[in-house]
């Protein structure tokens, strides 16, 4: 957990990057549910809370794509943006979790299907279940995909990984 904590923080420098329309917002939890960073990806505005150090900065806004997720070398959906990304520590016996939604442009049904072909492949073991897909990833922890159609040729999604 502390590995994706660490590349969850070495995200908030891409805020950087100037982008017009609404972007990628970003949380990072800590045990206790106490954020520890975050990007607003409405306003662009950076926050930090970690030991030494407290404050809050306004850079462009960022918006992630299919491009900047990456299971195993498997994106998102192609053409697929990414609304917020969630990162949340657990306790030394729990770990912690990952959430990604997006919305894809495409129904959930052909997001579902391509996501599975896809992650069986490299280690993935997945199956529908609920909205979308469940299983484990190629470490054996918990795997969740959730699809909701959103209008005719769009869907939302959110990838959980972690218990």
């Amino acid at each position: 957990m502390p590995r994706l904590i660490l590349l969850a923080l070495l995200a908030l420098p891409l805020a950087g990057c100037n982008r017009p329309d609404e972007g990628t917002s970003i949380s990072i939890n800590a045990d206790s549910g106490n954020v520890l960073g975050a990007v607003d990806g409405k306003s662009g505005e950076v926050k930090l809370d970690v030991p030494g150090f407290s404050g809050k900065i306004k850079l462009p806004k960022i918006q992630l794509d299919a491009n900047n997720f990456d299971l195993n070398g498997v994106h998102l959906y192609p053409g697929s943006t990414i609304d917020n990304v969630n990162v949340a520590g657990g306790g030394q016996q729990e770990g912690g979790t990952v959430e990604v939604s997006f919305t894809s442009p495409a129904n959930a049904a052909a997001v579902q299907q391509w996501f599975q072909d896809r992650l069986n492949k490299v280690g993935f073991s997945v199956q529908p279940g609920g909205n979308g897909l469940v299983g484990t990833t190629d470490e054996h922890k918990p795997f969740a995909l959730d699809l909701n159609q959103d209008g005719q040729d769009r869907s939302k999604g959110k990838i959980t990984l972690g218990s």
